[in-house]
């Protein structure tokens, strides 16, 4: 159906010295998708693979320059131009991205957005695209689809609104969908739903389907065949039960190995790098044993926290986001906070904070922060609570002031709270605590764009560094991560927890990431704590149905590829 043959893309960065400067990307990539197909892009964040989907329906920057070869049935794709395109794109090649929030038109509703295909396609009618529309949502497994239709995308949640980009590239019946990186925001047991979802359709429609992925444990349960992608450069291809029974190249070996897995935990993940030169992961740092008699830091009694959601044109009702959470956090421990997306993990710690404003919705119990309730007290009195317990989200690209430069990001908070004696000193505990993080002088005067996603949330961990905390809550921090960088970070954070003695909230829908760093888990659904253990008793032997069904959901591919 597809051919690609040595594709190269390259970037035009602007000129030097009057020659204009180019990045190459996507090196001589060649590969073919037979019909009803899946073949798997995977690789680290980038290793070329989104650049390459993207090059097939030319959705690239204006920036990019393409060649070689890519043929879809008999067509040749370079040579089309952009009223050709537009005939293939959505009709015959269609898309699904990695977050559905920012490829959805916030200003129109569902339905208008998978009319539209449905009308500049195939001619439809408003009626009869409509009941298309609905029809399809129906086919994805979307809940009452007939109301979905007048409801906007922030309305939904993200596996909903993933649901609706499936829905709008499977209008046409496409020969081929690209889908980049359709899973890896959302939680297991969503993630599970729309691989099925996807393979199901894939079988009904007879469609051949580009899936690009860094995490092997979904691609394989999904793929048919592997491309293995590293710096613009195919590492390894092939049948996917070959690839992970018998990887050849040390690249895909160590994709696969320094991954955390369920079935035992390391004292300390191997990054690529490392795996590929050999290195075994150092015993000697394999961390300090805990103490379980260590004091109690953070103690939540019967905490809860309710947000007002609007009801009719002046009314509001109450919705319980967190329904009496009790937890203890002793000093040097790590607490994991994990269940689906909804369940009430990040309001849970955000409470904690203090970072919901209190005209939102009702905040009840207590969280007792070395021996004071962080909810009794003034806003003068959590100011100097901050100092001691810190935050670092999921974000990195939004968590950082794009106009700060990574000194002033880091110098900011220690002026604000008078850590440090004059701008020279904080300077020095900036660079210091940079260097701790793995990052070096230089980056004191870079912006956050100029760094990747990995980089930017060493920075953000250094900035709560910076003031010496206590207590971390880590909220997805390592989700948005290829698995290397992902590896470098949690490695990191048990490194500090150790030379700092700093406990930590962990909030995750990741199990194997929990396992590897928690010492205690909380499972949590519809804002109540279902269970609560040591992370060894929760995973091999739960006592709920909901945790079980968390565990059955996580993809295994890697796990008998590791094995």
């Amino acid at each position: 159906m597809l051919t690609i043959g040595d594709l190269r893309v390259a970037f035009r960065m602007g000129k030097e010295d009057g020659v204009v400067r180019r990045v190459e990307a996507v090196r001589g990539v060649s590969f073919d998708i037979p019909e009803n197909t899946t073949v798997a892009l995977v690789g680290e964040s980038g290793s070329g693979k989104s650049v390459t989907a993207m090059s097939i329906l030319n959705l690239l920057p204006d920036n990019a320059e393409r060649s070689g070869a890519i043929s879809f049935q008999g067509r040749d794709m370079l040579a089309l131009g952009r009223d050709d395109l537009q005939r293939i794109r959505g009709k015959e090649i269609a898309c699904v991205f990695q977050d559905p929030m920012s490829s959805l038109n916030p200003v129109f509703t569902v339905g208008q957005q998978i009319v539209e295909p449905l009308v500049k396609h195939l001619g439809l009618g408003r009626r009869a695209a409509m009941e298309r529309a609905e029809a399809l949502l129906g086919e994805v497994g979307m809940p009452e689809p007939k109301r979905r239709l007048a409801a906007y995308p922030h309305q939904l949640s993200g596996g909903q609104q993933q649901r609706v980009m499936i829905a709008m590239a499977l209008a046409c019946e496409p020969k081929l969908l690209i889908a980049d990186e359709p899973t890896t925001a959302l939680d297991v047991t969503i993630q599970r739903q729309i691989l099925e979802l996807l393979g199901r359709l894939k079988e009904k429609h007879r469609m051949s389907m580009l899936f690009i992925s860094h995490d092997l444990g979904v691609v394989g349960e999904i793929a048919d065949h592997v491309v293995v992608m590293r710096n613009g450069v195919i590492r390894e291809q092939g049948p996917v039960a070959g690839i992970f029974a018998d990887p050849k190249d040390a690249y895909t070996r160590a994709l696969l190995a320094c991954r955390p897995t369920l079935e035992q935990r390391a004292p300390r993940l191997r990054v690529v790098d490392d795996h590929i030169a050999g290195l075994a992961a150092p015993v000697a740092m394999a961390g300090k044993p805990k103490d379980p008699a260590a004091r109690v830091i953070v103690e939540a009694k019967a905490l809860t926290k309710s947000f007002w959601i609007r009801s009719g044109v002046f009314g509001r009702k109450e919705f319980a986001a967190v329904k009496g959470a009790t937890f203890k956090l002793r000093a040097g421990h790590t607490l994991g906070v994990v269940g689906e997306s909804g369940s009430g993990k990040t309001t849970l710690g955000l409470t904690l904070l203090r970072l919901h404003e209190p005209s939102g919705g009702p905040v009840g119990g207590q969280a007792i922060f070395d021996g004071r309730d962080l909810l009794a007290l003034s806003k003068a009195e959590m100011l100097a609570m901050r100092r001691r317990i810190q935050v670092v989200f999921q974000n990195p690209y939004a968590s950082l002031n794009p106009r700060f430069t990574i000194g002033q990001t880091l110098v900011e908070p220690m002026t604000i709270h008078g850590v440090g004696s004059d701008p020279a000193d904080r300077e020095a505990r900036a660079r210091s605590l940079l260097a701790k993080v793995g990052l070096d002088d230089t980056a004191m005067v870079k912006y956050p764009h100029e760094f990747s996603g990995g980089q930017r949330q060493r920075v953000a961990i250094a900035r709560c560094l910076t003031l010496s905390p206590e207590v971390l809550v880590l909220d997805e921090a390592v989700s948005a991560l290829d698995v290397s960088v992902q590896a470098q970070v949690l490695n990191l954070l048990k490194d500090l927890q150790d030379e700092f003695g700093l406990a930590y909230i962990f909030i995750s829908h990741d199990l194997a990431v929990v396992r590897f760093m928690a010492d205690e888990v909380i499972v949590m659904k519809d804002g109540d704590v279902v269970e609560q253990a040591g992370v060894e008793q929760i995973l091999e032997h739960p006592q709920q149905d909901y945790t079980r069904r968390l565990l059955t959901a996580i993809p295994r591919g890697y796990v008998a590829a590791a094995a």
